[in-house]
């Protein structure tokens, strides 16, 4: 039997990263194409927001590479240290050791100031937090949801979210018939935009040349909706009205409601926009009905 090969901590860390880097693209692609193209005060803005998701990122990665590359470098040390002490007389190696233990109890107490200093760097993002854009959206959006008497009820952020947010609404309604999965909702979307390209395709550009999606780019778009964890949009909720025969909107903080598939009469389906909700920026959750507080006490 062969031997099984291990990754060293800087391959998992390069495939991490990689990883991190293509879902960032993938998120930056969805972003550009929520945008309409004579937009240019929101693609301005958009700019800066790409601009610092990607300077983000990349400030992350070095830290992890700078850590990684320091732990093992001491490793490295510790075992060349190690190696030495083997060649010399029993009585300097007790006094090297006990030199080199001093040496690696520093670098412990070095390492333990750092944690205890990056703790208190993130208690204090959190204080700062109480009154940064994020926890102001959320207020507003509390605000607005109470005047219907309803909640934000939290979904998974991991690509899908804005399916599985439609995936709860529909389990809402209580209509076996409408229920899908998020399998099911990205497949009958990317079906819907293939046969129906030219209500699709004059909003999709290609970020490098800015010329409108070809044929070819048009269909590897349409994959990425179906098969994989490519963020959804405006686009794709467009198809889904279209799809479900229901209207969509979309609540936002410090914007006005977006209301997509007005045509249907039903009652809609209701999602929250968040722009701050997580580090990498936009979130899509569901609404619930308002609990009252005095009913989801423990008695």
């Amino acid at each position: 039997m062969e031997e099984e090969t291990l990754e060293t901590p800087e391959e998992q860390l390069a495939k991490q990263q990689r990883k991190e880097k293509k879902d960032l693209q993938a998120k930056i692609q969805s972003m550009k194409n929520a945008v309409p193209k004579n937009d240019k005060k929101r693609r301005k803005q958009l700019t800066e927001e790409i601009a610092k998701l990607e300077a983000d990122l990349n400030q992350k990665h070095e830290e992890e590479i700078s850590q990684v590359t320091s732990t093992v470098g001491t490793k490295v040390e510790d075992l060349s240290n190690g190696v030495e002490d083997l060649k010399m007389e029993d009585g300097e190696k007790e006094e090297v050791t006990q030199s080199r233990v001093s040496k690696a109890q520093k670098r412990r107490d070095k390492k333990a100031a750092q944690e205890k200093e990056r703790e208190s760097r993130i208690a204090e993002a959190e204080v700062h937090n109480l009154q940064g854009v994020r926890h102001q959206e959320g207020l507003l959006l509390a605000q607005k949801l109470a005047q219907q008497q309803l909640q934000i009820k939290e979904i998974s952020s991991d690509g899908h979210c804005m399916y599985r947010a439609i995936e709860d609404q529909l389990a809402q309604r209580s209509q076996p018939g409408l229920v899908k999965s998020v399998k099911e909702l990205r497949s009958c979307t990317a079906e819907h935009m293939r046969n129906h390209a030219d209500d699709f395709l004059p909003f999709l550009t290609n970020p490098n040349t800015g010329d409108m999606y070809t044929t070819d780019e048009f269909e590897k778009y349409c994959s990425e909706v179906q098969h994989t964890a490519a963020w959804g949009g405006q686009l794709e909720l467009r198809a889904l009205t279209q799809v479900l025969h229901l209207p969509i909107e979309v609540i936002q903080a410090d914007s006005s409601t977006i209301k997509i598939g007005e045509e249907f009469e039903s009652d809609p389906i209701t999602l929250v926009y968040m722009r701050h909700a997580y580090g990498l920026g936009e979130h899509y959750n569901s609404v619930e009905r308002l609990k009252d507080p005095a009913n989801t006490e423990d008695s």
